[in-house]
């Protein structure tokens, strides 16, 4: 095993660590009340929001530490109604056992990603992915959804050099945003340039006709599609490049339904809060 993976999947562990722990920071200050109040995304809560993640925590841990769990329940989930009585079932929980049973999944998890073997492939609902995959896509889920528990909530969260792999996981993916929504992937490079919470540059790509230029927050908004693209403060230069961003997406799955375009309001709001103009 090579030092360069053993440190790529070490740093993104230490990195879940700290971005589950910054959300339980926000869910531990809630009230009972606070867990029914809706969220930006239509008919969820900030207990859906939860259940969601502990549901797919748990899973991951299965997928990296016990295979053949995962295999059956992933059978067992393609029955007619099955997801959405196992999601109802963790939201029934109620406020203080859900929020227990999310930090015990992402123990789980975060012990699964320590003892494995980072190039281990793991099964998921899609192509297997690697153990450092799989890892970096639960660090974004966790931060995308707690997105929607501080849009809910109104707590404070600042932006850190976690979202480095958001937008790693959303760069890499943008074939897969072409394929998602029926279309080609086009072959041109697209190069992105985003301001990182400390003021150094994040770079991908080279090309010198199509480019996505902006800060990271607002380039994480719109990749895993908490905020829509035009309230993000990116600057988008190509035809593959503007396609690619009103399309873009950070997670697996069928094209998901984003978010209409904010009054000029409330994109002041944002801007106001956070940079997000490059």
């Amino acid at each position: 095993m090579s030092a360069e993976r053993t440190s790529a999947h070490e740093q993104v562990t230490v990195d879940l660590v700290a971005e589950t722990g910054d959300l339980d920071r926000i869910l531990g200050s809630l009230g009972p009340g606070d867990w029914d109040i809706p969220t930006p995304a239509p008919g969820w809560t900030v207990s859906d929001q939860v259940a969601h993640l502990v549901m797919f925590d748990e899973r991951c841990a299965w997928s990296v530490a016990e295979p053949d769990r995962f295999a059956a329940d992933l059978s067992s989930l393609r029955e007619p109604g099955r997801y959405g009585s196992i999601h109802e079932g963790y939201r029934g929980l109620g406020a203080s056992r859900l929020l227990e049973r999310w930090r015990e999944g992402v123990d789980a998890l975060v012990a699964a990603g320590r003892a494995c073997d980072p190039r281990q492939r793991c099964a998921w609902y899609g192509p297997a992915m690697s153990a450092t995959s799989m890892l970096t896509a639960r660090l974004m889920e966790a931060w995308a959804h707690g997105q929607d528990v501080v849009d809910a909530t109104g707590a404070h969260r600042e932006p850190t050099a976690r979202l480095r792999h958001v937008a790693h996981i959303a760069v890499n993916a943008r074939p897969f945003a072409f394929v998602t929504n029926s279309l080609e992937p086009p072959t041109d490079d697209v190069r992105v340039e985003l301001r990182a919470p400390d003021g150094s540059m994040w770079v991908w790509g080279s090309s010198d006709t199509e480019s996505v230029r902006g800060d990271a927050l607002g380039f994480c908004l719109a990749a895993t599609q908490r905020r829509h693209p035009d309230d993000c403060g990116l600057e988008v230069s190509g035809d593959v490049a503007t396609k690619w961003v009103s399309i873009i997406q950070a997670f697996a799955g069928p094209p998901g339904e984003g978010r209409n375009p904010r009054s000029e309001e409330h994109t002041s709001e944002l801007q106001s809060r956070v940079d997000i103009s490059y």
